[in-house]
């Protein structure tokens, strides 16, 4: 039998990455698991690789009609919820000046009503036992420059997991955050030219108290352990960055 035999997850940003690796986990122990995510191209290699315990919902958090739709087809296909992984986001670099009112919005829409509206219409799927993972960073509690809207938006997930703990605790449901520090996703080097990327991840590697990256499956049991295991555990955010935040 597999850990997760007979659970359900939810797993928002889960066409890639972080999300990705916690879907594949999951799968593997046994479950089934919708990965949500706006891009079909991305959702549907994501299914090839998950296999047939895996349904993809294309949608777009900021979008509550596409959350009714995600929360509808969840309710037809499993029913009732097991674990929500919040874990969608957007890094949208900001320096202070240059800062517009639209990047701000789509940063907050996107990483913090997103997730907010996420959990209000997946919650009433789920029952006592259940668990809620938010996706918070370092970068809410480090300071890191030309990431003000980014940082804040986590932040305010922090703050989340708290007071949604405080409103669904009489129902039997824990929320938690888990709280990542540089992993290697693969995404510097799509999003930089190959020298940047490698002189990036030297300087971040140099800056950890482990130093290395983490991988996207220290990603995955983290979030399965909260999601699952942490039967006693609430409100709490969780730092797996290799001591970034912590020493």
């Amino acid at each position: 039998m597999g850990a997760y035999d007979g659970k359900t997850a939810v797993i928002t940003g889960g066409g890639s990455g972080l999300g990705l690796a916690t879907a594949k986990l999951l799968v593997d122990g046994g479950a089934r698991v919708v990965v949500n995510g706006r891009s079909k191209d991305t959702l549907d290699a994501a299914l090839e690789e998950l296999g047939g315990n895996a349904l993809a919902v294309q949608g777009d958090v900021t979008s509550l009609s596409d959350l009714d739709e995600l929360a509808a087809r969840v309710k037809d296909e499993f029913g009732t919820l097991d674990a929500l992984f919040v874990n969608h986001g957007v890094t949208i670099p900001n320096p202070l000046e240059s800062t517009t009112e639209e990047l701000w919005d789509e940063s907050m829409a996107i990483n913090l009503k997103g997730a907010f509206f996420t959990v209000q219409k997946l919650v009433p799927l789920m029952g006592p036992g259940a668990g809620v993972v938010l996706t918070t960073s370092a970068a809410n509690v480090m300071g890191l420059p030309e990431c003000s809207a980014y940082s804040a938006g986590k932040a305010g997930l922090r703050s989340m997991a708290r007071t949604l703990s405080g409103d669904l605790l009489p129902r039997g449901i824990r929320v938690n955050a888990i709280s990542p520090g540089p992993i290697d996703t693969g995404i510097l080097e799509k999003t930089m030219t190959a020298e940047a990327a490698e002189a990036f991840k030297a300087e971040r590697v140099a800056q950890n108290p482990m130093r290395r990256f983490g991988r996207p499956e220290e990603i995955a049991k983290a979030a399965a352990f909260l999601a699952f295991d942490a039967t006693y555990t609430a409100g709490v955010e969780f730092a797996v960055d290799g001591g970034a935040t912590q020493l």
